[in-house]
């Protein structure tokens, strides 16, 4: 398969050009243009950021390129679907209150949000795929009845992933509440009973009761109740709630491939990555963590393998941000360039496993071709 084209802007700005320009001219470049948008429905699936977490896309972005589509003849929408932990966006009441609260509104964004499985994250629809994990994906059913699917994703850590990319934004972001049950069926957490303090922060937090002290004051998981969303693993500071096996990682990423396969399946795609604030963890929880690295730009390809790929690379070549943030803290030498920085903060996760599993599906490459704009 020959190398897919990936576009790169830095973030460098004039008194002639700002930061939405440049991007503009990014997609431009990349080819966005070549989609008929004409009187098509279009998804831009987004992240709309936990309350209280400023990691996520700035609201002015989605506008510029709401306007870009519009200009091309299509009709965008901002959208993602419901969690299955507890928070801000378990509900499309709660929602649409927090994507408001983080800017996501008709006047800032200049389209309409719509959340893709309805009012309790029932609204779906299956897309057989006739994977080997995932026979029939559920995908929330305002981005699987969309004409064109188009992401924009801030590239950072993650918990259970390694990273949040463009997979994990389609994959794991388009899943109904059943589809987000079904990609976590095999990622059940455990206790590391040395590690945990009994702060009780996960019995408080676990929206399925499935986590209480016992007599040690230790925590213990109800595994019938448990769904494996991770919402302990991210929230525990201290280690005691860990990812099962690094096999969890690697099942759960190849399920997250499969997914996106589902999303994609037949229409037209294309997509945007931010490599700014790029957080230890995903935008989900109600706090981020200081960035890792430096702010580096913005990217767009058609295909998602090879933006996530190329993300990555950006990324491990980078020179770690010296003071307060995640990596600094931890022992090293230099700067940490040329280092697997996201399995350094989570060494149970494994990321290549959703690449490799998207390659082998056919949804892209992880070879590619870097073009500065």
């Amino acid at each position: 398969m020959e190398p897919s084209k990936v576009y790169f802007t830095n973030l460098r700005t004039n008194s002639k050009t700002n930061l939405l320009d440049k991007m503009e001219r990014v997609v431009r470049r990349a080819g966005i243009a070549n989609i008929d948008f004409q009187k098509q429905f279009v998804a831009i699936k987004i992240h709309f950021g936990e309350p209280g977490n400023l990691a996520y896309i700035r609201p002015n972005y989605a506008a510029r390129m709401a306007d870009i589509i519009r200009s091309l003849g299509g009709k965008p929408f901002l959208t993602d679907s419901n969690t299955l932990y507890s928070g801000g966006r378990s509900n499309a009441v709660d929602h649409l209150h927090s994507a408001m609260e983080n800017g996501f509104n008709p006047i800032s964004a200049r389209c309409e949000v719509i959340i893709a499985d309805g009012l309790k994250g029932t609204e779906c629809r299956e897309i057989e795929i006739d994977g080997e994990y995932c026979k029939a994906p559920k995908i929330g059913s305002a981005i699987a009845d969309a004409d064109i699917i188009l992401s924009m994703t801030h590239f950072k850590g993650h918990e259970q992933t390694g990273f949040g990319g463009v997979l994990k934004n389609l994959g794991m972001g388009a899943a109904s509440v059943a589809g987000k049950l079904e990609l976590h069926s095999d990622a059940q957490p455990t206790i590391n009973v040395e590690n945990c303090k009994g702060c009780n922060v996960c019995v408080k937090h676990c929206r399925h009761d499935a986590i209480h002290l016992n007599e040690n004051h230790k925590a213990e998981i109800d595994y019938a109740k448990c769904v494996g969303c991770g919402q302990c693993v991210a929230l525990c500071q201290y280690e005691g709630a860990v990812l099962a096996s690094w096999s969890t990682s690697e099942i759960l990423n190849y399920k997250i491939a499969e997914y996106t396969e589902a999303v994609l399946k037949g229409k037209p795609h294309f997509h945007v990555s931010f490599i700014m604030n790029v957080s230890p963890e995903c935008d989900c929880w109600n706090h981020n963590d200081a960035a890792i690295i430096p702010d580096l730009g913005i990217l767009a390809s058609f295909d998602p393998v090879a933006l996530d790929q190329a993300c990555a690379d950006l990324v491990n070549e980078a020179a770690i941000l010296e003071t307060n943030n995640r990596l600094a803290e931890k022992p090293h030498e230099g700067h940490l360039e040329h280092t697997d920085k996201f399995h350094l903060m989570h060494p149970d996760t494994k990321w290549e496993a959703a690449l490799d599993h998207a390659e082998k599906r056919g949804l892209g490459t992880r070879k590619y071709e870097l073009i500065t704009v």
